[in-house]
């Protein structure tokens, strides 16, 4: 799977801008020019015509604010009613391309008030740390985010935090028809572009425009709608800055599912074959989402070996082109360690090996089990849950290989368990985490939560777009073991015979999400059900992969 859109760090940002004004002859007002004009046209693509309408543009002193001075100047060319633009220092303390911007927008405000209009389309403030919170609130129809930029690296606090307030608070005026439309200019205030989660109080966008590439923080949920801008970086000076952190696509996504279509003479064998150990007695509704789902990814045919005295229930609980095999267990109805010799058996003509949901772990042969199960491994394998559990600490010897991949699925709490962390370690650096766990064992790391991360043995990390809050239910986590399983199964070999785990684990948190996305839009978030995602899981492949899907399916009826 070719690499998907870089996400830059602001270090990288900063470097990218002086490349083009040293390479590509760009001066550094025209980039701000360029950027004030990418931000109008997305707000006028949005929302529709500023003719007539109220704009407040609140702005930092730095670059940042200079952009919002250009939108400012736009906004009132454009014929926008009222533009109040509110300067968060003095024009003095600004400097370079951004004090051009401020003192154009003071002459134009100097010029209608000596020609005495009787309407002023311009004003300008500059507002102090004694000014009262009262006079920051805009009652605008659009407000403009131009506080902060990629400088931020602690939370806010002082008058950007009144003002961000403000700000948040005037976003929610007025009925649902009528409210200020907020619009950030490259990230939400109060975010540091470096960092994923939000550091402290920070703006709530309607709409984020940033610029040439995404940066970290606004690969989160916090910006509204996400508009990346060209404001005249060439794409291979782009590809020259080193990078390792990328932005998942569907175009990419569409790509990989048109690589692993079906040929015409395709069967059930040779469309993967999966062996899924899961389940243990009470724990079978863990076992019956993945199976289901290794089948609604397209696999071919799907074994669930389980615990002996939970096999008659699973078999009630599945799909009926399921097939299940009773393993060995303990005393309490866990997989036990005696039943590794039978699973590897079962294991040896599959194309994948899922190991993890509804297993229970709290036995210590189960553990044993899951262990040498990992380490003899005869296939690529998919280990969530209690696959993990029974891992943790993940042993310093056990690693994946690319002949036989490990990709491992962990939620922030398995993850802190296999590094001997805490769940607070891990949310503070999900990224430093998954990546550093990733290239040091030679496996794929699905950390799962808002946004989830695949890392990379060979330390990219890819960020996903899709999914939400309503997918923070039971089962979830076991819908996306069957789905990358079932995809991964699919795979097309490369020259050497191995398959393209990374490109099957992308693609299954990329749809895995989506039909999370689709079943909330029916459904809302709160009733939500892990049933519910492989309901819409057809709809999200044929949403994303459908024009070849439909192409291949008639490609094929018209040979018959």
């Amino acid at each position: 799977m070719p690499l998907s859109m870089k996400i830059l760090t602001a270090q990288q940002m900063r470097e990218l801008d002086r490349l083009t004004v040293e390479r590509c002859g760009i001066p550094y007002a025209t980039l701000m020019e360029t950027a004030g004009s990418r931000v109008v046209e997305a707000i006028i693509e949005r929302f529709g015509t500023v003719t007539g309408k109220s704009v407040s543009v609140y702005c930092g002193k730095g670059n940042n604010g200079g952009d919002g001075a250009v939108v400012a100047r736009l906004l009132w060319m454009l014929g926008a009613y009222e533009v109040e633009v509110f300067l968060f220092g003095r024009i003095e303390e600004t400097k370079g391309e951004s004090r051009a911007n401020f003192e154009a927008i003071k002459k134009i405000t100097e010029q209608e008030e000596s020609l005495m209009l009787p309407l002023k389309r311009m004003k300008f403030k500059e507002i102090s740390s004694d000014t009262d919170p009262i006079e920051l609130y805009a009652a605008s129809e659009f407000l403009v985010d131009a506080l902060l930029g990629t400088g931020v690296t602690r939370a806010v606090e002082g008058l950007y935090t009144k003002a961000i307030t403000a700000i948040n608070e005037s976003g929610f005026y007025g009925s649902a028809s009528s409210f200020t439309k907020v619009v950030s200019i490259d990230l939400p205030s109060g975010l540091s572009a470096d960092c994923l989660c939000p550091i402290g109080n920070h703006v709530h966008p309607h709409l984020t425009v940033t610029f040439t590439a995404p940066k970290i923080a606004t690969a989160g949920f916090v910006n509204g709608e996400l508009i990346i801008g060209s404001i005249g970086t060439p794409n291979w000076l782009l590809q020259e800055i080193e990078g390792w952190l990328y932005l998942t696509e569907r175009e990419q996504i569409r790509n990989w599912l048109e690589d692993a279509s079906r040929a015409h003479d395709a069967h059930k064998n040779s469309v993967g074959d999966v062996l899924l150990i899961a389940g243990s007695r009470g724990k079978t509704g863990a076992a019956a989402l993945a199976s289901e789902s290794v089948l609604r990814a397209g696999a071919g045919l799907v074994t669930v070996a389980t615990a002996k005295s939970a096999q008659s229930l699973l078999v009630t609980q599945t799909r009926p082109e399921v097939m299940t095999e009773a393993l060995a267990e303990t005393y309490d109805g866990a997989i036990a360690q005696e039943a590794v010799e039978q699973a590897l058996r079962l294991a040896e003509k599959k194309t994948v090996i899922a190991v993890g949901p509804g297993l229970s772990s709290a036995e210590e042969s189960a553990r044993a089990f899951v262990r040498e199960l990992v380490e003899l491994r005869t296939a690529p394998m998919v280990i969530d849950a209690d696959g993990l559990n029974a891992l943790a600490p993940w042993p310093e010897e056990l690693k994946g290989s690319d002949e036989l991949p490990i990709i491992i699925t962990p939620h922030p709490g398995e993850m802190a368990r296999l590094i001997g962390k805490t769940n607070a370690d891990v949310q503070a650096d999900r990224i430093g985490v998954a990546r550093e766990f990733a290239t040091k064992h030679h496996v794929i790391v699905v950390l799962k939560g808002s946004r989830s991360l695949i890392a990379a043995p060979d330390g990219n990390v890819y960020v996903n777009p899709t999914g939400n809050a309503g997918m923070a239910t039971a089962g979830s986590g076991d819908v996306l073991t069957g789905l990358i399983a079932g995809l991964l199964a699919q795979s097309p070999p490369d020259w050497l015979g191995r398959k393209d785990a990374l490109g099957a684990t992308i693609a299954g948190v990329y749809l895995h999400g989506l039909a999370g996305d689709l079943a909330a839009a029916k459904l809302g978030m709160r009733s939500m059900l892990a049933s519910d995602i492989i309901a819409n899981l057809s709809e999200a492949i044929l949403q994303v992969g459908g024009d070849a899907e439909r192409g291949e399916i008639k490609r094929q009826i018209s040979k018959m």
